[in-house]
């Protein structure tokens, strides 16, 4: 995530699962980890049995919730207030871990004087361009001796050590939140002061010298227009603390399938290249050296500083020998982006007939993506989709039965895409690896051969690349020749299958020239630039050292320590806690028996502690860099966030965030309530995408808002599996969780006439759905700013079409395209809607109810899509 990054430097979770249980406190936020993580959530419950306080903060209550010692029910939307108001009380009462956040954030730098906050201008930071809706940076910058920004000579930064000069962060932070007041977020939250203090009291009383917070979190945060800033707001809090590189703290960001963070890492990303590595621009890229300038500078501390290493590597292993020092390591193979080429991005031009054709795999956005009806109507415009899936799911059989061929809105005789299905193979049927939630690679054998015709990813796409090169081996355009020069060549078994091992082997690199010829690197400290090595990915550089396949590795905990670093491998270097150099103090000293983990050994001169150190392992407390050095020798002996330019954790973010250098509460861009804090209601860097099929609910504030007046969030069952491809062909999860249903408070229900059991129809500006009512004290209704608000709980597995066992309406039709400006991540947690006893109708009466709601509700499509809040008076 972007805001991992920002905050300390590298974008995966800062701890790991085991580590949990050395916590004093949990925080759960953004999340029902007992039963979307129920492995993982065994080391919260032997924390529990240690005498950790468990708290849960989430919309409903859960089995999570069950088991916690306080749950906290909160609208959904309004986290980064609860989340503010923690930062105020800690500061306000002078609770933070002073001499952590002296020594290891930028709480004594000072910022720009044209630097001005959302609290002087109503929700808006400084720089901010109404035409384009994107913020300028450059106010944010710190205040230096030189030129200004952050990429400069960290030593040329203005501080004060005390904190109390004006432009300090630390004192910038405590303005910024002065408003977030417990009344403040009573006000905005639904949340009471007392049940909001004792969250204060419980993190706060567990943090510091002796002990500390971990806070975990999932897509119930990262799944907002604002989701960024959410983790952004964990972050601060936990460097105030100093909760961050130490046993039992951290912020664990638990990701939603097996290899999520796998994903992103070697990434399924437009914009990203492997490790990180952004993606070559139509804009700033012009030449390499372009490129590499602009990922890091010739001044800048921290190991970002060799980023040209990585990148030459990278390269070398993709076209090999037609990489050279010549023609700039085939730089210009790479494709240009030239904008949002994202997943909704490319939908809608599908719509406009700019895409021809379409691969869907593991994925299924008929079902799982937000307005799903869009996705479909998409879909509908291709000249070819190529579907590889376990079954026959909806996005590979909408033409014939999704919901709107029986709203008459698509003809199947008048649908040209022409669908390709291939059958997959499942994770048993294959051999590789799964990067998880704690960036660990694991490595899963093949139990059993795929049945017929179905295949692994892998093999797929080792297929594929055959044929292309083959077409292409006696083309003489220019335009072919990264096909052309592309390295392929994997061994093979008898039956034609790669061996997934040799792509391991090749991500984690070789040494090509020298005594070492041939040999895996040891990890990306042995990738150079001068093309003598290679790596597909340097983060994951190390996997294979020493020709050893280490996430195979399954040494049993007996007979380990409780780091485990015998079980499997995780990225960078097989380091489980990130920042580990902050367990101990500048000088190198645990913060406290109690704490330690890592601490300097001045007779063996290295970092010692059970887990590889986050550090030079060589360098001690007390080295300075000399005048000039820059990179990793740039960092000092006590700077622990080696990835950062400053060598300093970010409570304020000078750069690397779209909307702003830390959080401000903004509503989801559809809600029923007014923004309490400021008037700029929703985030004004929000993506928005005007079209007639992709209308917006208006929000308190505008005409029509009365319309919806109700919440809606959805979730996750443990019984289903996303959006159901998994699991509604499998006949036992199915009995288990046979409907669709929408859950609803006993005071909600009374107020619609909803019965238990009986059907509700969920109406937005997109459709209408119906689900089987569910009654429950779950669902709490919340006193917002005076008055009741409602939310409805939506779990979003179900689809209508295709062959499964069970079927339903899907959740996430429902939801319009709006999206976090950060990640390009879509906001489908937090939305408004109607709710109705009683079926929705079918056919062309189904529009009618629709089209009757958006007429009365006065809807265009500019509701909703104003990024700046107009400035009239409020109501």
């Amino acid at each position: 995530m972007p805001s991992l990054g920002a905050s300390f430097g590298r974008g995966g979770a800062t701890t790991f699962l085991q580590d949990l249980q050395h916590a004093d406190c949990i925080v759960i936020q953004g999340s029902n980890m007992a039963e979307c993580h129920p492995v993982g959530f065994q080391w919260v419950m032997e924390a529990k049995a240690r005498g950790a306080t468990i708290i849960h903060i989430d919309p409903r209550f859960t089995r999570t919730s069950a088991v916690a010692d306080q749950h906290v029910p909160l609208r959904a939307g309004s986290d980064i207030a609860f989340l503010g108001g923690i930062v105020r009380y800690i500061l306000d009462n002078d609770l933070q871990f002073t001499d952590y956040v002296t020594a290891y954030t930028n709480a004594s730098f000072l910022l720009r004087e044209d630097f001005v906050d959302t609290e002087d201008l109503d929700g808006l930071f400084s720089g901010y361009d109404e035409a384009t809706a994107t913020y300028d940076p450059t106010s944010w910058r710190y205040d230096t001796d030189g030129s200004g920004g952050t990429s400069i000579d960290p030593s040329q930064i203005k501080s004060d050590p005390t904190l109390q000069h004006p432009r300090t962060v630390f004192q910038v932070l405590k303005r910024h939140y002065a408003r977030y007041t417990p009344e403040m977020v009573e006000t905005v939250c639904g949340v009471s002061e007392e049940a909001f203090l004792k969250v204060c009291e419980a993190v706060t009383a567990n943090s510091g010298r002796e002990r500390t917070t971990a806070w975990v979190y999932s897509v119930g945060w990262t799944h907002h227009s604002v989701g960024a800033q959410y983790i952004r707001g964990s972050a601060i809090i936990q460097l105030l603390l100093g909760n961050i590189g130490r046993p039992g703290g951290g912020i664990l960001a638990l990701r939603g399938h097996a290899s999520i963070q796998g994903s992103t890492d070697i990434p399924t990303l437009y914009n990203l290249l492997p490790g990180y590595l952004p993606m070559r621009s139509v804009v700033g890229h012009d030449s390499f050296t372009d490129y590499v300038d602009t990922i890091r500078s010739p001044q800048q501390k921290g190991f970002w500083g060799a980023a040209e290493s990585y990148v030459v590597s990278l390269l070398k292993a993709w076209w090999g020998e037609h990489a050279t020092a010549d023609n700039d390591w085939a730089f210009d193979y790479l494709p240009r982006i030239s904008g949002d080429h994202g997943t909704y991005q490319t939908v809608l031009d599908m719509l406009d007939d700019k895409v021809e054709g379409y691969f869907l795999l593991g994925q299924n956005p008929a079902v799982g993506s937000a307005n799903g009806k869009l996705q479909r109507l998409g879909m509908a415009r291709l000249s070819w989709l190529v579907v590889r899936d376990l079954n026959l799911i909806e996005s590979a059989t909408f033409w014939k039965d999704g919901p709107e061929i029986e709203t008459g809105e698509l003809v199947t005789a008048d649908i040209a895409t022409e669908v390709f299905f291939l059958p997959a193979a499942a994770h048993t049927e294959k051999a590789g690896t799964f990067t998880q939630t704690q960036r660990m690679l694991q490595w899963h054998h093949k139990a059993v051969e795929p049945p017929d015709d179905c295949q692994s990813e892998l093999q797929f796409f080792y297929l594929l690349g055959n044929k292309l090169k083959e077409r292409l081996a006696s083309s003489t355009l220019e335009r072919d020749l990264p096909l052309q020069h592309l390295t392929w060549d994997y061994p093979v078994d008898e039956r034609g299958e790669i061996d997934p091992e040799a792509v391991l082997r090749e991500i984690n690199g070789r040494f090509l020239t020298g005594d070492k010829a041939g040999e895996p690197l040891s990890g990306y400290l042995d990738m150079r630039a001068d093309g003598s090595t290679d790596g597909g990915c340097w983060i994951y550089s190390g996997v294979y050292a020493g020709g050893v396949n280490g996430s195979a590795r399954r040494k049993p905990g007996q007979e380990q320590d409780w780091v485990a670093k015998e079980w499997g491998w995780a990225w960078p270097y097989n380091r489980r806690q990130l920042y580990n150099r902050a367990s101990a103090d500048p000088d190198g000293k645990p913060w406290s028996a109690r704490k330690a983990y890592l601490q300097w050994d001045a007779d063996s001169g290295r970092w010692v502690g059970p887990d590889v150190p986050d550090f030079e392992v060589d360098k001690p407390p007390s080295y300075r860099a000399p005048p000039g050095a820059t990179g990793a020798a740039a960092l000092n002996g006590d700077d622990p966030f080696v990835m950062m330019a400053d060598g300093k954790a970010w409570l304020f973010a000078p750069e690397g965030l779209k909307d702003g250098p830390m959080p401000a509460h903004y509503e989801p861009a559809e809600s029923p309530v007014r923004n309490a804090l400021y008037h700029q209601q929703a985030n004004p860097t929000r993506e928005v995408f005007k079209r007639k099929e992709n209308l917006m609910n208006p929000s308190a504030g505008e005409v029509g808002a009365h319309v919806f007046p109700y919440v809606f969030t959805t979730y996750r069952l443990t019984e289903h599996h996303t959006a159901g491809g998994m699991s509604r062909w499998l006949p036992y999860l199915s009995e288990l969780m046979p409907e669709f249903f929408c859950e609803v408070s006993p005071e909600h229900a009374a107020e619609r006439g909803l019965e238990p059991l009986g059907w509700a129809t969920i109406i937005t500006a997109r459709t209408a759905i119906e689900a089987r009512v569910l009654v429950t004290e779950r669902i709490t209704p919340l006193r917002i700013a005076g008055r009741v608000i409602h939310q409805v709980g939506l779990p979003y597995h179900w689809g209508v079409g295709g062959q499964a066992l069970v079927q339903g309406d899907s959740a996430n039709d429902l939801f319009g395209v709006v999206l976090d400006a950060n990640a390009q991540i879509q906001e489908t947690k937090a939305a408004s809607c109607d709710i109705q006893p009683g079926r929705r109708p079918r056919g062309a009466a189904l529009l009618r109810l629709v089209e009757d709601y958006r007429s009365r509700a006065g809807i265009t499509v500019e509701t909703g899509n104003l990024r700046l809040t107009p400035k009239e008076p409020r109501e």
